[in-house]
Formats: structure tokens, sequence, C-alpha cells
């Protein structure tokens, strides 16, 4: 340390409580600034900015309920994408979008022979959605590159920020890149009423491209997001870091009962057919069969049509939908036998028929195991709790993961509040968050997983 306040000690004639007293007191007053310098060999994320920044995100699409509403290809998400791109920019990010619509700003690493880091999320919302849902990892990746940029820091791995589109509609960019994109879903109808091809040209892709978009395995050294938890288990338990062990699969159903519709007031209780009362004990029956069974899975019937849906006609058909969620695919399939032959059951006893067809399955994506132990030394390294713990909630890693090793980082939710303009994590925790996946850059860029 050179200052003109040392220059000035005769190191001759102090004493060793004396000179312990100095140094003390130097190292109260500098110490910050000797552990995480301006520039030079470690980067820090500036927290402040990232507060502004997602605040400044926030203007785009903002509702009056306080959250936002920037659904895929619409106005609110061109505008959301053009700020988001001029913040890359700024961190000296070279700025693209690839062919299924996706922003990627990347750097150059040292080593030319090697693949890049992938860091990121996505800025699309639901409908009367949050302000941190996505936004937080997509700011905070965007942070770590600037931070390296105002550290003088260069990484062996050339860097990109990606900014997937359309991951509340079904994670469609980061699909793009790792499995393709089919006709069938180029023409699905977005919640803004566009099809999703109509959807990628509109925010600057070519649908008629997207092949050129596709990434093999070998061409990703890591993905890296970080997300905020969207459940309680972080925030109820004071913990600083989740480490996550994987995106849990999910499968769904479409489940018809098929009952008989009768004149409500003259058929006796005893001889109807009521779809909509079999509906009830099926739903009873998903609760008690997940429950049941040891694990962290989850049920859910979030659908329920009811026909011909009038006061006086017995329900004579119900169209509901079955969900469930877990980290291993043989348990979803043995839930869903059990569930099944219960349903079966119901129906003999309520003379009601019971059909399903299975109307999505996406398989479990484990994250890679390098990956969370580095997550987890890097939090503890910054002196940070931590958990190790599932996604309940799909994400765009989990399109990455078929095709190269995927980490994920969760903070707290406060109150474990998603999809909802009551949202919120706190800055600090966001800060948090961002400082280990920074960390986390660093180290995977250093040691590499090949």
């Amino acid at each position: 340390m050179n200052c003109g306040f040392c220059a000035k000690i005769n190191r001759n004639t102090m004493n060793i409580k004396q000179r312990a007293g100095f140094f003390l007191a130097a190292f109260l007053m500098l110490g910050p600034a000797l552990v995480f310098p301006q520039s030079g060999a470690q980067p820090r994320i500036n927290g402040t900015r990232i507060t502004t920044h997602l605040t400044e995100l926030s203007e785009f699409g903002k509702n009056p309920q306080g959250g936002v509403s920037r659904l895929a290809y619409s106005d609110a998400d061109l505008k959301g994408r053009e700020y988001v791109i001029g913040l890359m920019k700024s961190a000296g990010l070279d700025v693209s979008i690839d062919t299924a619509g996706n922003i990627i700003g990347r750097k150059a690493g040292t080593d030319k022979s090697l693949p890049p880091l992938l860091v990121g999320s996505h800025i699309d919302s639901v409908p009367e959605g949050g302000n941190y849902d996505g936004d937080v990892g997509s700011i905070s990746a965007i942070e770590a590159a600037q931070a390296l940029r105002d550290a003088g820091v260069s990484l062996r791995h050339p860097l990109e920020v990606i900014i997937f589109e359309n991951e509340e509609g079904g994670t469609i960019g980061s699909h793009a890149i790792g499995t393709g994109l089919t006709e069938k879903q180029l023409n699905l109808v977005t919640n803004g009423g566009k099809r999703i091809g109509d959807g990628i040209r509109f925010i600057g892709g070519d649908p008629d491209q997207l092949a050129r978009a596709r990434r093999k395995r070998g061409d990703i050294a890591a993905y890296l997001e970080l997300h905020i938890e969207q459940g309680g288990i972080l925030d109820s338990n004071k913990i600083n870091i989740g480490v996550v062990e994987g995106i849990v699969g999910i499968k769904q159903w479409e489940v018809a009962i098929e009952g008989f519709a009768n004149h409500a007031g003259t058929t006796p209780m005893n001889q109807r057919r009521d779809a909509l009362l079999a509906a009830a004990k099926f739903i009873e029956s998903v609760n008690r069969i997940v429950t049941a069974t040891p694990g962290r899975q989850v049920g859910t019937v979030g659908k329920l049509q009811v026909q011909p849906g009038a006061y006086n006609v017995i329900p004579g058909k119900v169209v509901a939908g079955l969900e469930l969620r877990d980290l291993d695919e043989k348990k979803i399939d043995l839930l869903f036998k059990l569930i099944s032959s219960e349903a079966d059951e119901i129906g003999r006893a309520a003379g009601t028929k019971f059909s399903f067809t299975q109307t999505n399955a996406i398989i479990p994506a484990p994250t890679d195991p390098r990956l969370r132990t580095i997550i987890d030394q890097a939090a503890k390294g910054l002196g940070f709790t931590t958990r190790v713990m599932p996604s309940g909630a799909g994400h765009d890693a989990q399109e990455i993961a078929p095709i190269a090793p995927v980490g994920m980082i969760f903070i707290p939710s406060v109150g474990g509040i998603s999809h909802s303009p009551r949202e919120y994590s706190k800055p600090e925790e966001i800060a948090n968050g961002a400082n280990v996946l920074l960390q986390v850059v660093l180290k995977v860029d250093r040691a590499s997983l090949d």
C-alpha cells in the first residue's frame, strides 16, 4: 500500500502494539479496496446498477397492478429487447439476433479454440406478471459482463450473454437452440395473438432459417442461469442461495369424464351418472395419491370444463387437466398409473367413463454435478448459506441441458410469490446471486468442464 500517511511512520520506533493498531485502522479504512480493487483480477457486481436497470426495464409493459404484462412478440417486448440490447452494448458486448429471435451479446475470449460460456435468461412475462421472473437473470448476466469489463478481466472462453425469446410461451427460443422448432410449433398462436413464426420475424429473427440457430453438443462450454426461486423455501428458511439439482419433468393429460346429461329436477339421486361428481372424486384422489407417495413430487388438476354447464342439467361431460411434476420420470409414470387405476374404479362406481390423452411431456433435466459443486463453493466462499433443491418450474436451462452442462442459481422470492405483480426479491439478495454467478463464471473459465 502506497500512501503519504504510511510514509510518515517511523517503522524503527514503532512498538508491536502501535504497529498492530495502525494496520488495523488502515484495513478498516481501505479493506474493501484491498479485497475488491476497481481494476485488476477481482471483478465485483454493482448491485445499485442492477436495481436501476431492473427498474428501467419494468417500464416496458408496466401495468396498473404494479407488475408487467410484457408478452412475447408484443410492442412492449420489442421495446424491452431494445433496452437490453443497449445495456449489452454498454457492457462491451457485440450484439446480434439469431434466426430464432434470441439476443446474443458476445465477448471474445483469449483462447480461440474454446467454446463459449453462456449466461442469461429471458425478459418476456406472463399476463399481469412480476418484475423479477427472468429479468433478474437477464440483467445480472449483463452486469457480470459489465463487471468483467470494468475490472479489465478477460476470460479464456468467449462469453455469450443470451436473452431467450418467449420463455413463458413454451421456452421457444431455447428450444430452437437445443432441439429445434417444428412447423406445428411455429403455427401455434401465443397469448399476444401472433403465430410463433410471425412473432419470431417481428422481433428480428428468421423462421425460414431456424436451423442456423441450432447448436450441437460441444458448441457450448456451459450454460449458467440465475433465477428467482418462484417458491418460498429459501425465503422461509432464511437461506441465501439455492443450488439447483435439476429441473423437474412435466407431464400433462387431458382427462375426459363421460357421464349422462339429464334433467336435474326429475332424475333421482341414485339414478344419476354425474360426470362432475366423478370429477370431484378424481381431483381428491390425485391429491391423496400424490401426497401419500414419499418424495417431492407435485400433482395438480388445474383445469375443469363442465358440459353443458347449466343449473338444471346434470353434468354429462367434464374435461379436466392433470399435471404431474418430479425430477424422476419413473416416479411421474408410477403416479399416473396409480391415478388412472383409481379413476377407473371411480368411473365404475359412478356409472361414468374416464379417458386420458397426454398433451405434454417434458423430461426432467438434471443440472451438471460439477457445476453444482462450483456454485456451492462459490456461494460459501462469499459467505452465503446454500441449499441444494429442485426447480419445480420449467426454465430455458431445461432446453439447453441435452446439449451442454447447465447450472442454475436460485435467490429467495419474498413470500414465495411469482407470476404476480406482488413478485419481489430484495436488492441485496439479487446482488448476492449476481456475485455468485460472476464467481462461477470465473471458476468455470479457469477450470473448464472438458
